[in-house]
């Protein structure tokens, strides 16, 4: 596989509570853990096997060394990561419920990678058979908005596929309109949308599933991944929808669970040389396996804490799939 995923966007410090089942105020004790929903999913790409690169900046800091040292040791490449001393690291603050889901709250005024400029994204880095993921939580005004972009432009110049997970992390925005607007100007410039069950109403304003899911094919989307947790996911392609279940694990933390899915059904993609153009033929000849596949890395993802420090290998994923 000579194809690369590249994923543009946040690599943080999540803190993660020892305690669960407190609310942040009261939390005293945190782990630290590598994040950010992009760099979830190149490692996740990583660590199944794949090529995967993070285009992002980080301080010129202590984290950022963290951060740079822990991708590197999961194997995705970091020559594309961009250091700066005006600006820290960005860090998340995250309390666990005793159901395992989380509350947020991030420390960016900026934060280093919404520095990241235009100027700096090279055209020449994206070919065809490579995939390009983005997310919002780096959509806010900034010179990192402008950057994703030019990269959208100059991969899809190049034959690269378009992948977005929106993400939505409404603590980071100025009100939840600009969140959603943002979101919705951005979803056209895909080929390929995930979108989670928490997310479908709010990004599309519908309260019918199949009615949201349908509005959300337009401009360049030819395939929506709509996920439902612990629920399993579905795949719709514009005439057709094809469902898949979970996998039922002991759950510790779902920090990176839903990156880690996007990791493993962008990893099969890649396997099987995915172009903006035949991605539809790819997904009807697969989407059985594929789904399967990226539910049982999503799944173990789960069953540690954290989200990089969690992420399977495929000899793992297999296993759980029985195969």
């Amino acid at each position: 596989m000579n194809s690369s995923l590249f994923a543009i966007g946040e690599v943080l410090i999540d803190f993660i509570p020892l305690q669960k089942g407190e609310m942040l105020k009261n939390v005293v004790e945190f782990e630290r853990a590598p994040g950010g929903a992009p760099a979830n999913v190149a490692a996740a790409v990583a660590r199944l096997g794949g090529k995967s690169s993070m285009i992002s900046k980080l301080g010129l800091d202590a984290f950022g060394d963290f951060l740079i040292e822990t991708l590197n040791q999961t194997g995705v490449e970091t020559d594309k990561i961009l250091r700066t001393d005006v600006a820290n690291t960005a860090l998340a603050f995250v309390s666990l419920r005793n159901d395992g889901e989380r509350d947020f709250s991030f420390y960016r005024n900026p934060s280093a990678d919404l520095l990241m400029k235009e100027e700096e994204i090279a055209g020449d880095w994206f070919s065809s058979g490579d995939i390009l993921h983005f997310c919002s939580v780096d959509l806010v005004e900034s010179p990192m908005k402008l950057a994703h972009i030019k990269a959208i432009q100059e991969a899809k110049q190049n034959g690269a596929l378009i992948s977005f997970d929106p993400n939505v992390r409404l603590p980071l925005w100025k009100n939840p309109d600009h969140c959603r607007e943002t979101i919705v100007s951005f979803i056209p410039k895909a080929h390929l949308l995930k979108i989670s069950d928490e997310e479908l109403s709010f990004i599309t304003n519908m309260d019918h599933e199949e009615e949201a899911i349908r509005s959300l094919f337009i401009g360049d989307v030819r395939a929506v991944i709509y996920t439902k947790g612990a629920m399993g996911a579905e795949l719709y392609l514009k005439d057709e929808q094809f469902i898949s279940k979970g996998y039922r694990v002991t759950v510790q933390d779902t920090t990176g669970a839903g990156d880690a899915f996007v990791g493993g059904f962008l990893y099969q993609l890649l396997a099987n040389n995915v172009t903006p153009l035949n991605l539809e033929d790819i997904c009807r000849r697969n989407h059985d396996e594929f789904l399967q596949f990226a539910n049982a890395v999503g799944a173990l993802t789960t069953t540690g804490k954290g989200a990089i420090s969690s992420l399977p290998n495929k000899e793992q994923v297999l296993e759980l799939m029985g195969i």
